[in-house]
């Protein structure tokens, strides 16, 4: 990204030099000497937007750089609320009902289902021809490994029930090396889903 500099202040901001009439080939020196700096990104403040809601992005012109920077973040709600209007009335469906909008919660424990979900529908016909066939069985492997996914489900999402905030749900998802070195092993406090 670029930003263009007239008296000290910039003016506007582009990804492209073609925008402010610059040949790519152009040196450092030439850009800035037709007030067009490559902007210099600090991202102190940016954080997992899975978690997040980042701050607003600003610029500013000092020292010959133009530097940009982002307000702190906010951490998203983890407890579903309702919906509400700007002037603090509930917002309600076409049929009445209210609207909730998901906290990270609910987001996360629904995407844990759809893993556990899609997890064992590659075994699901075992379930059915034995459901259909009475005389049929379900390998014990097959039987073990659809247990451990369920009860792997069900421990993550007591994790992340248990979640106080967007830091503590970030943490979760948080892969760390509990290795050494020179043999990492890298692994999360939600734990992994088992293998067949």
């Amino acid at each position: 990204m670029y930003a263009k500099v007239e008296n000290n202040q910039i003016v506007r901001a582009n990804s492209s030099l073609g925008a402010f009439g610059i040949p790519i080939s152009s040196t450092v020196a030439e850009r800035e000497a037709q007030g067009v700096y490559e902007i210099i990104y600090d991202n102190t403040n940016l954080k997992d937007s899975r978690y997040y809601w980042n701050g607003a992005e600003s610029m500013v012109f000092a020292n010959n750089a133009v530097t940009a920077s982002y307000a702190p973040a906010t951490g998203k709600d983890v407890e579903d609320k309702n919906a509400v209007d700007e002037d603090g009335n509930n917002v309600l469906d076409e049929d009445g009902n209210q609207m909730i909008i998901k906290g990270l919660k609910t987001i996360f424990k629904e995407e844990v289902k759809a893993q556990a979900k899609n997890l064992l529908s590659s075994s699901d016909w075992y379930v059915i021809r034995k459901a259909e066939d009475a005389g049929s069985t379900i390998p014990a492997d097959i039987a073990t490994y659809r247990a451990a996914v369920r009860t792997r489900s069900n421990e993550m999402e007591t994790a992340i029930d248990g979640a106080a905030d967007a830091a503590a749900m970030e943490v979760l998802y948080t892969y760390t090396n509990t290795g050494t070195e020179e043999s990492p092993v890298y692994t999360r406090p939600l734990g992994e889903w088992p293998k067949l």
